[in-house]
């Protein structure tokens, strides 16, 4: 049996309509619109080697429009990696499959990052792209010479955050992008008429794009609109004309088979309209040897590879970043004594700059950046040079007022391999790129966000700016590492330990406000997440729980306290998770049963009852902010030791 480029593609198309059917859930309609172009890029574009899944020259593929999650566990399937097996895709969507409604980076080697929220794997892929650029320009061609693929929908594109990604790939020049457009004209809703009649070709122009058409069911028209993309050297938009549901005779182009199975009857009809007789989940072994030959191919590209880099005069180096091992070096010990021997007063977002000029200068992956908040995150060091579409060797990148943007992006080059990347902002707009954050910490990718002005101590910005509940609400973020340091010494430990973290993201919350240095001793405390700064002089009654800029306050309301008769314990606590992550005896030691347990931290009191229990006492902010100094305002809210100590004083004594 002579197999044709259609046979392969209706090998996606039954897979896709029989595991939705039997999930009684999922997208059936994109797999089949986009099967033909799929097929095309597969079996001729796209570098790869289902044999080594993690071959680090591979092309990126991106499935941004992860509700056809379908057509990868597909792909996946029939070009021969281990997972997922066809019993795996009969589990579509049911506990325990790797074949999860959405494609999930964690579950199967071949899916490069989770998708499904709209927008997101295309800004993702805008940062593996300039991963590769960046690694291409410090190792050479020989060790990093690939493509980022990407298809999207209709719906990736409406996002704001493609605004933001396509405007950075433009300006960027990032030409070995190429995102493969399902222009099916079908939302959830109905036609993309109802909601939209912007010419997004004329947009992405507009940012410096390549674009092209084709008719994405013409195997032939889909190469030239492809080698058209490879031929121009801006990031390329290809605009697939493609009919939802292909196949499905009463259902194709419509809703219909956008967001549900198509049901048993139009099943049957489509099997007799595509010609294929097989039963469900069973390829016909012509097809599926096809396609593994297919899936093959890649298996010369990647041995030559490998022999370049056997001989490579980088090939340790190389090697040590893409294990994401950190380089040996002593740069915060060596910092750290220094502060320790001459004491000083700065701003945590200071702190973070000092600690940052000797990190990025001893590990060379550190890509750092700022959405257009540079001179006020402290983000960029000497040895940080700009990263720009003439020097892809650079290291920092101008990301603009794109904060989902940076965010993404930070994602997809961290994903990608062989860099850190961190980008700072202000802690008001964690809430601009707050999907992104969260991908972060579902994808367990190691990015690290710098957030700035953490408090109302930023001043007379005033509420508008001034964070309240952002803290708590990322601290409840599964997976993130929120650090907040009291001063110098407690900075440049949090940026060690978010940098050897490498299996999640972690987040810096920084003062604008000077901070005196708290710390007289190098060892490193904020491991635990939270550690007994001062010792009760007198009997210990009380402990004061705090973090960040409100740790100079509890330790002036030991000293009441203390002038009382009143021994009381300061607790800084950097890092609420790991601290919850200490043993149980640790946990207890550091705050004991009855004694009066007081939290201060300049946002909401809420959740640190956890702390504090029910009949402790929290100080906080419970309110929008206002405009006034920093001084003023901690007054106004009561954020002193002269207003906090009278109340404990009160309690202790009631």
């Amino acid at each position: 049996m002579a197999v044709s480029s259609p046979d392969l593609a209706n090998a996606i198309r039954a897979l896709s309509m029989d595991a939705v059917e039997a999930a009684n859930s999922g997208h059936p309609g994109m797999p089949m619109g986009m099967a033909d172009v799929a097929t095309v890029l597969f079996t001729d574009y796209l570098k790869f080697d289902p044999a080594d899944p993690a071959w680090p020259d591979r092309d990126r593929f991106v499935l941004s429009a992860g509700h056809g999650s379908m057509l990868i566990y597909s792909l996946l399937y029939l070009t021969g990696y281990a997972k997922p097996t066809i019993d795996d895709i009969r589990n579509f969507r049911k506990l325990g499959s790797p074949c999860a409604g959405h494609p999930e980076n964690f579950e199967m080697p071949g899916v490069e990052c989770t998708t499904g929220p709209l927008g997101q794997g295309l800004a993702m892929a805008v940062g593996m792209a300039l991963a590769e650029r960046h690694l291409n320009a410090v190792f050479d061609d020989s060790l990093v010479d690939h493509r980022t693929w990407v298809i999207a929908g209709d719906g990736c594109l409406m996002e704001g955050i493609n605004h933001e990604a396509i405007g950075l790939a433009g300006h960027l020049k990032l030409g070995r992008l190429n995102v493969l457009w399902d222009d099916n004209k079908i939302t959830i809703d109905g036609a993309t008429s109802l909601s939209t009649s912007e010419d997004i070709p004329a947009r992405y122009r507009a940012s410096g794009w390549h674009v092209v058409a084709c008719d994405g069911h013409d195997p032939a028209d889909i190469a030239r609109a492809l080698d058209a993309a490879l031929a121009d050297d801006r990031p390329s938009l290809v605009q697939c004309h493609t009919i939802i549901g292909k196949g499905a005779p009463n259902k194709q182009g419509t809703a219909k088979t956008h967001g549900s199975p198509l049901g048993p009857d139009e099943i049957a009809a489509a099997r007799e309209t595509l010609g294929w007789t097989a039963p469900p989940f069973d390829v016909p072994a012509p097809i599926l040897s096809a396609w593994r030959t297919a899936g093959a191919r890649g298996g010369a590209l990647r041995s030559a590879w490998q022999g370049r880099l056997v001989t490579h005069d980088d090939r340790v180096e190389f090697e040590r970043r893409i294990a994401g091992h950190l380089p040996a070096n002593d740069a915060t010990a060596t910092s750290i004594a220094g502060w320790l021997a001459n004491p000083q007063k700065v701003a945590t977002r200071r702190a973070s700059e000092l600690a940052l000029d000797a990190l990025t200068a001893a590990i060379p992956e550190m890509i750092g950046g700022s959405a257009d908040l540079t001179g006020s995150n402290n983000t960029k060091t000497p040895a940080t040079t700009p990263l720009t579409a003439a020097d892809y060797a650079g290291r920092y990148l101008y990301y603009g007022i794109r904060e989902f943007g940076m965010a993404a992006a930070m994602n997809g080059m961290a994903l990608h391999g062989g860099v850190i990347p961190f980008g700072g902002t202000f802690m008001v707009f964690s809430d601009y790129a707050r999907p992104a954050i969260r991908l972060s910490a579902l994808q367990r990718a190691r990015v690290v966000y710098v957030m700035t002005h953490d408090s109302i101590g930023l001043g007379e910005d005033g509420p508008t700016h001034q964070p309240i509940e952002h803290l708590q609400s990322l601290r409840a973020m599964p997976g993130l590492h929120v650090y907040r340091p009291c001063d110098i010494i407690e900075t440049a430990e949090c940026w060690q330990l978010a940098l050897e973290r490498a299996d999640g993201p972690s987040l810096l919350a920084l003062t604008r406000q000077n901070l005196p240095q708290l710390r007289d001793g190098g060892e490193m405390l904020s491991a635990r997440g939270a550690y007994r700064l001062r010792s009760a002089k007198a009997a210990r009654r009380v402990v004061l729980i705090a973090t960040g800029s409100e740790v100079e306050i509890a330790c002036g309301v030991a000293e009441r306290l203390e002038a009382e008769g009143i021994g009381a314990d300061v607790v800084s606590m950097p890092c609420t998770s790991r601290f919850d992550a200490q043993p149980a005896d640790y946990r207890a030691d550091l705050l004991p049963d009855g004694v009066l347990r007081v939290s201060i931290e300049a946002g909401t009191t809420f959740g640190w009852e956890r702390y504090t229990g029910l009949d402790g006492l929290r100080f906080g902010i419970d309110r929008f902010g206002a405009s006034a100094p920093a001084d003023q305002l901690y007054d106004y809210f009561g954020l002193t030791a002269e207003k906090i100590a009278p109340k404990v004083i009160a309690r202790v004594q009631h």
